[in-house]
């Protein structure tokens, strides 16, 4: 006989502070209580979905009394979408909040020595911020509780937009999204739209059925916009149709792009990108170097913010014109060309080709002559052979994707003893991780969190260590 187990509602909770990923912190006897979209102060009700030994997890079932710090969100879709959590905190409780993460990961939780962390550095922007978005297709749109999905007609069932977390197949049909500036929205409505008049099937991720599997909208600070549209399968008539009548909709599209995917996964990095028409790039522009932007690119998705972020790196690197610089993690050389004109001569390395045929053409477009770049996997470029081919570097700029970096890679960077290095990281977590093995032999003299992502947790932060 099985027996059912029955919710637990805790009420009258109050919230104490912001914790870890987003959520807020409570306390009910004795247990730790993590709940999202609280603000310190709020009195609410919960329901429990996770009960272990040492804290619960739940949900927000009612707001009893609000925090005399709870904002409004200025979204529609706050409470199901998964980005733009912290829209009811302040912004400089949410400030707070990524400089306390900076601390809990590296002193807390890491036990590293560091200096006193410097305040962090906010964003000018707090909506419209972001450079890049990516939309998925999906024909099984998440479901609202006054919704009848058994009298929807199928194409009421479709949705462009974002995942829905923990959901892999649910996806939030997006109204209005404040991350990117105009023209984003428009476009992704008029695609939608035009998909359902016309009867293009939006993908089904459990069954890998469908037309239309994914979108990307990249935007520079000049006014470009490049387009990247992803199909399952090849179907010339349809795919051209659509790329004209957006083509013709929106004349502001400088780049317009198309893929056809039909692997397994989401990812473009691997797939062709077909220029269908205009320019092959976009173009941001930083203390008058200009970097070319192609549809696998990597670049910082808060543009204004990349300057500050880029300008302490090289404040950190502590230049004086005679030094070689590792740029590893390189990216299309944003960062490389940023500090070769105070270097002797800088080496980039990057996982992804085309992001490094972009820095080479970067460099010779900004006339930079002391900039090398070398493609390939981290670990298997960077090694104690690599280093005695090109010289020991003086200064190790890292900039790695947010699980670090390798074992291996750290233990070529320690062997090769260079004076300094600047740690770039998006993850604090995985940056103290590395900061221990570096340890070994190194100080940390410096800590520099910024924000590139205001309403998230997410927290950028620069270390710098020396010999």
């Amino acid at each position: 006989m099985s027996r059912k187990k029955q919710d637990i509602i805790l009420e009258n909770v109050l919230i104490e502070s912001v914790a870890a990923e987003g959520k807020a912190l409570a306390r009910v006897d004795g247990t730790v209580l993590f709940v999202p979209f609280a603000v310190p102060g709020d009195v609410v009700d919960v329901k429990v979905t996770k009960k272990k030994k040492n804290y619960m997890e739940g949900y927000i079932l009612r707001i009893v009394t609000p925090s005399e710090h709870r904002l409004e969100p200025f979204c529609s879709h706050f409470g199901v979408c998964g980005g733009c959590k912290w829209q009811p905190l302040p912004y400089p409780m949410q400030l707070q909040a990524k400089q306390q993460q900076v601390y809990d990961q590296l002193v807390r939780i890491g036990h590293l020595e560091v200096p006193e962390i410097s305040p962090i550095i906010p964003s000018d922007k707090t909506v419209y911020y972001r450079n890049k978005l990516e939309f998925t297709f999906s024909r099984r749109r998440w479901i609202f509780a006054d919704e009848d999905p058994d009298s929807m007609p199928d194409e009421e069932r479709c949705g462009l937009g974002f995942h829905v977390g923990k959901f892999f197949d649910k996806v939030l049909d997006i109204k209005q999204c404040y991350l990117q500036k105009d023209p984003s929205n428009s476009i992704r409505l008029f695609i939608r739209d035009y998909a359902l008049e016309h009867g293009l099937e939006f993908f089904d991720i459990r069954e890998h059925t469908g037309f239309l599997r994914n979108m990307f909208i990249r935007t520079s600070e000049s006014g470009s916009v490049m387009l990247i549209i992803c199909f399952y399968h090849e179907d010339a008539e349809a795919r051209t149709a659509l790329l004209d009548a957006v083509s013709a909709g929106f004349p502001q599209i400088t780049s317009l792009y198309y893929v056809i995917n039909g692997k397994a996964n989401d990812s473009i990095s691997d797939q062709e990108c077909i220029l269908y028409k205009g320019e092959e790039a976009i173009y941001e522009y930083m203390e008058g170097l200009k970097f070319k932007i192609g549809p696998k690119s990597f670049y910082q998705t808060n543009t204004g913010q990349a300057y500050k972020l880029y300008s302490v790196a090289r404040e950190y690197a502590g230049l004086t014109g005679n030094e070689t610089v590792y740029d590893l993690y390189t990216g299309t050389g944003t960062i490389a060309q940023f500090v070769s004109s105070k270097a002797r001569k800088v080496i980039g390395i990057e996982y992804v080709p085309e992001a490094i045929a972009d820095a080479k053409e970067n460099a010779r477009a900004n006339g930079i002559s002391n900039c090398d770049f070398y493609a390939g996997d981290m670990k298997d470029i960077l090694t104690d052979g690599f280093v005695e081919q090109h010289g020991r570097p003086d200064v190790v700029i890292l900039d790695p994707p947010r699980a670090g970096i390798h074992p291996d890679v750290a233990n070529v960077i320690l062997n090769a003893e260079p004076k300094r290095i600047v740690y770039v990281s998006c993850n604090p977590a995985s940056q103290a991780r590395d900061l221990a093995i570096l340890s070994s032999k190194y100080t940390i003299t410096a800590v520099q969190p910024v924000d590139m992502f205001p309403h998230t947790h997410h927290v950028e932060n620069v270390v710098r260590l020396d010999l």
